[in-house]
């Protein structure tokens, strides 16, 4: 006998159209492998990174100073003390994103981890930090390269992250980002015309007070400056020493320099660059 109730009818359909979008929904995230020293975020759950090709602190040349500055911090982080979200800001190319490298090498066995966020994943960032919470080791989520516009849900999300949220971050996760702007954001030449003079002090605008507003949650700003030439040519030599044992010359010091300026740049990445390309020439057959 046909079943003719009403509610009947209705909850077979609603039956269907769940079975039907449980096809559709992707299934539950994969647990991360947490042996990896490092994680990805991507479509959103943590992947694991089987391995990160080691780094030396020592191979970082003439950034002695946020090398000092952020040896210490991440230090004290990974002993359990107290230390601070950082800013790496400057020219292109110094060692920025090779120093979270380095760091990561040197602290591994010690409990440290990395994290690596997208600019565009940070509007997920407690749903990044979500997993890490009850986890024993230490993690630093690496934001490189960042460049914000104010009104951008990532650049929201961090500033509530750094100082701000309710929640906030886990006491053993820390922020650690990258970028070529001293405050995140770009500065235009329309920023100076609402600076206003009061008396004999000058006050900043909205917009320039916005822009800093960011950069200033994070406890410890390491700048990073473009190389010399004589800097440039040690970091050449110390590589070619490194990758194939060869002493530079004058024609090698030569090419180094046409290889810099062809690059518009003298900086540690255009140094080891130019020492893979040599050495790997004189070796080929």
């Amino acid at each position: 006998m046909q079943d003719t109730h009403p509610l009947n009818h209705l909850l077979d359909q609603a039956e269907s159209l769940l079975n039907r979008l449980d096809a559709l929904l992707p299934g539950a995230a994969p647990a991360p492998d947490w042996k990896a020293p490092a994680f990805r975020w991507r479509d959103h759950h943590l992947q694991g990174i089987p391995s990160v090709p080691p780094l030396d602190l020592d191979d970082l040349l003439h950034i002695d100073r946020p090398k000092s500055l952020l040896d210490r911090n991440t230090r004290q982080f990974v002993q359990g003390l107290p230390a601070n979200n950082a800013l790496l800001w400057g020219a292109r190319g110094t060692g920025k994103s090779s120093l979270m490298r380095a760091l990561l090498t040197r602290y591994a066995d010690r409990g440290l981890r990395m994290v690596q966020v997208d600019a565009q994943a940070l509007v997920n960032l407690p749903e990044i930090v979500a997993p890490l919470r009850e986890r024993p080791e230490r993690f630093i989520l690496f934001a490189d390269d960042l460049s914000f516009e104010a009104d951008e849900p990532a650049y929201k999300a961090l500033k509530a992250a750094l100082d701000g949220a309710l929640e906030g971050t886990p006491e053993n996760v820390l922020i650690y980002a990258t970028s070529n702007r001293r405050h995140l954001m770009p500065e235009r030449l329309t920023d100076n015309l609402e600076v206003r003079r009061e008396g004999d002090e000058i006050h900043p605008g909205e917009a320039v007070e916005e822009k800093v507003s960011l950069s200033e949650r994070f406890g410890l700003w390491v700048s990073f400056h473009p190389f010399n030439q004589g800097q440039y040519l040690a970091v050449v030599e110390h590589w070619l020493g490194r990758l194939g044992g060869v002493t530079m010359d004058d024609h090698c010091r030569t090419q180094a320099l046409r290889f810099a300026l062809l690059r518009g740049s003298r900086s540690g990445r255009v140094a080891w660059q130019f020492a893979r390309d040599w050495v790997g020439g004189l070796h080929v057959k």
